[in-house]
């Protein structure tokens, strides 16, 4: 019998994601049973069994529409979003082989944002004729191009003869997220009352908006992230090594790069068009998670989109619970947890150079 290669940690990671899914499942649950309302957990057991009976006596209760058409459309928008912006953010630090790159600290969520913005402030004027033809895909498809455009332009500057420069990649992100925010904050100026309040809340982040109709619009480009992680795991094993390796690998490096600027533009789009600017989600759960289970991508990857689902659901049930009955904005809490952890990964020796 072989022995275990020292330091491989697939059967760990097995584990780990596992009991991810477990958590995840858990957490759900929970979400579907916490809210101002009072509605006990028997009574939240017993319209989800009544829901997989097929019975529909209580379709027209209080309960039946706050379980139904406000917690389940929330809480899976919240494992979307969280899967989403996990999964960028890992798919962006191995892209540039940096634990510190994540798309809001580069910009990309800013980009994101100015694409919604535009949509949401010119939409019913100088937008109205695309606003006609793309209908309630309009807002993230903005978002989504706002991202491309952001992530196209960031890695064109940061790379050079095939190498991509940490230094220049996060300034860079500085001063593009500076751009964006500053042509947002013009657009806000602009913005009538109406406007402005949607825009406030919207860009503290949220999941409060979250109906039916925005899960299934936001299904496909999920679902259009989750199938690419395949394709992009091996990809990025090979490019922590460098582009010249992965090369020599047989890997095509420029579809390859192309393909995660593609993803990672679709996931922020879709979780910024749908659920506002949440930050550091994208940088915690991987950092996390590569510490744990290591940092190969096709475990790596699952295991990131399972963590950040179950993140942001919890996230969002403290935001509904901290101030009940009013609802704090969910950007607030994952700062909150965020920004000391990055903090924390600045201060460690050699936390900015290890994957």
């Amino acid at each position: 019998m072989t022995a275990p290669v020292a330091g491989d940690r697939r059967g760990r990671a097995r584990i780990v994601i596992a009991g991810l899914v477990v958590l995840l499942l858990v957490v759900c649950v929970i979400s579907l049973c916490i809210g101002p309302s009072g509605m006990s957990t028997a009574e939240v057991a017993g319209l989800l069994s009544d829901a997989v009976a097929g019975r529909f006596d209580a379709i027209n209760t209080v309960n039946h529409v706050i379980l139904f058409d406000i917690r389940i459309p929330r809480t899976l928008l919240g494992a979307m979003v969280g899967a989403g912006l996990a999964l960028a953010g890992a798919m962006m630090q191995g892209l540039f082989r940096n634990p510190l790159a994540d798309p809001g600290l580069v910009g990309v969520s800013a980009g994101a944002a100015l694409g919604a913005v535009l949509v949401i402030v010119l939409g019913g004027a100088f937008l109205a004729p695309v606003m006609d033809f793309l209908g309630i895909g309009a807002l993230p498809i903005a978002a989504f191009f706002g991202g491309l455009g952001t992530t196209l332009l960031l890695y064109a500057i940061a790379t050079r003869r095939g190498q991509t420069s940490v230094g220049t990649m996060l300034l860079a992100g500085i001063a593009l997220g500076a751009i964006a925010g500053a042509v947002t904050a013009y657009l806000v100026f602009r913005s009538n009352d109406f406007q402005l309040r949607e825009l406030t809340f919207w860009s503290m982040g949220g999941l409060g908006g979250a109906t039916w109709h925005k899960i299934l619009l936001a299904v496909p480009f999920i679902v259009g992230v989750f199938l690419a992680m395949p394709f992009t795991a091996r990809g990025l094993d090979a490019l922590v090594l460098g582009e010249a390796e992965a090369r020599h690998l047989g890997f095509n490096t420029q579809f390859l790069k192309s393909l995660i600027i593609l993803v990672v533009a679709l996931a922020v789009g879709v979780s910024v068009a749908f659920a506002g600017i949440i930050g550091f989600v994208g940088i915690v759960v991987p950092h996390v998670l590569r510490l744990v289970i290591g940092p190969e991508h096709r475990t790596l990857l699952p295991a990131t989109a399972l963590l950040g689902a179950t993140l942001l659901i919890v996230a969002d049930m403290v935001c509904r619970t901290i101030v009940a009955p009013a609802e704090l904005p969910i950007g607030i809490v994952t700062a909150t947890i965020g920004a000391p952890f990055f903090l924390s990964i600045l201060l460690r020796k050699r936390g900015v150079i290890d994957l």
